[in-house]
């Protein structure tokens, strides 16, 4: 495995699915597959696939394609899932609480290692086992216990204090939920989340299903 800086951002974000396709073929029994196979089953070009893990060095043999189980483990070490990332949450709202409560981060790596708010009705409260803390008590955590990555979900006018705070504390990665594209003068990584736009996506896609709906009528 090769690893790349320049490695352009739309080839990163296909390598989750990559990864999600060949954990599915290992839980079926599926050993090896070829690119043509694998593009089949995703709906994306063997071409495409070829070219997205070639960034990163050979991974399939000419006249055997490629064995699931390797490529699994080397698409997950480049994800750094091997890492054992620590995260917190800040807002144990109904977003906050719904990631707190998704197993499958802790299955890719992502430990969650406390919860923070401030809202008086929230302190206290145990969320998967975790008890929610005040946002105050940030600092003297972070000193006392490793930790990565921060999600944010908090509302938009207290997104940038709330990050400016995490970065404060030396959190190096940011998962930002709300509707804000945040940027930090801080040496920090941020992923902006906009569920919205996945849905508005959706929209499109039904409204152009309609439009054509209507033109095979009138035809």
């Amino acid at each position: 495995m090769v690893s790349k800086k320049n490695v352009s951002i739309a080839v990163v974000k296909r390598l989750p699915r990559y990864y999600r396709y060949l954990a599915d073929l290992l839980s079926l029994g599926i050993t090896r597959i070829s690119s043509m196979e694998l593009s089949e089953r995703m709906g994306i070009t063997a071409s495409q696939i070829r070219q997205d893990l070639n960034c990163f060095g050979g991974f399939g043999q000419q006249g055997y394609g490629y064995n699931v189980e390797s490529l699994y483990k080397e698409i997950g070490t480049i994800l750094g899932l091997n890492n054992d990332y620590r995260t917190i949450i800040i807002g144990a709202g109904n977003m906050g609480q719904a990631l707190a409560n998704y197993e499958n981060f802790a299955k890719r790596g992502y430990k969650l290692v406390g919860i923070f708010d401030i809202n008086p009705n929230l302190i206290g409260k145990k969320i998967n086992n975790i008890t929610v803390s005040h946002i105050d008590t940030l600092e003297d955590f972070v000193k006392k216990t490793k930790v990565d990555i921060a999600m944010l979900c908090v509302p938009y006018e207290q997104t940038p204090s709330v990050a400016e705070k995490a970065a404060k504390c030396g959190i190096k990665g940011l998962w930002n939920f709300s509707p804000m594209d945040l940027k930090l003068n801080y040496d920090v990584i941020i992923e902006n989340v906009h569920l919205s736009d996945s849905l508005m996506v959706l929209g499109y896609k039904l409204n152009q299903k309609l439009l054509e709906e209507k033109e095979r009528q009138h035809k």
